[in-house]
């Protein structure tokens, strides 16, 4: 449970004007468009080395500040980009259980096939059927490999990608026309 007292991490985005955050290829409106890979990739990797249960909050400094008040234009495109790829990653973890699942009942069924023959093989002499029901059971085992790496491994960075999209889907987001530079 985070602490209520705890102090946002900041994440800070310095940009020439408004346009620099978004895809250029992007057609969509503002609060519709992807953000430029450079500025996610940015708030991303920024966001990635906070603990998951710690707020962030992401202040965008702006040297040409446009004819109306770009906060919550950003603050809107900003939310729904990275509600955006909070599904996908989710959609990614569905897809990723179902072939856990596949994989686990054809890896079952697989080192079950691979115990009945060993069985069925233990009833007949000779040193190469005792290889043959070895190696049956080891390459049962094998094919029990990728369920076993997808329910014990490879579901946790997804996880964590997940909670990190939502976190920046609701992280307070503060907009700055950045000071002209002394010279």
């Amino acid at each position: 449970m985070p602490d209520l007292a705890t102090k946002p991490h900041l994440i800070e985005l310095n940009l020439r004007d408004i346009h620099q955050l978004f895809n250029s290829m992007d057609p969509s409106p503002f609060h519709d468009k992807d953000l430029d890979r450079g500025a996610e990739e940015f708030i991303v990797s920024w966001a990635r080395e906070y603990p998951l249960d710690e707020p962030v909050t992401l202040r965008v400094h702006l040297e040409q500040w446009p004819a109306e008040n770009p906060t919550q234009l950003i603050r809107d495109a900003v939310h729904n980009y990275f509600g955006y790829r909070r599904d996908m990653a989710q959609l990614d973890f569905r897809r990723l259980m179902r072939q856990g699942r596949a994989s686990l009942m054809i890896g079952l069924l697989f080192l079950g096939a691979c115990l009945v023959a060993r069985e069925l093989l233990s009833q007949a002499p000779g040193h190469v059927v005792g290889y043959l029901s070895e190696s049956l059971i080891i390459i049962g085992w094998v094919a029990m490999w990728k369920p076993m790496e997808i329910y014990l491994y490879e579901w946790w960075p997804l996880r964590r990608e997940i909670r990190n999209f939502t976190r920046l889907t609701v992280m307070p987001i503060e907009v700055i026309a950045k000071a002209p530079a002394q010279g």
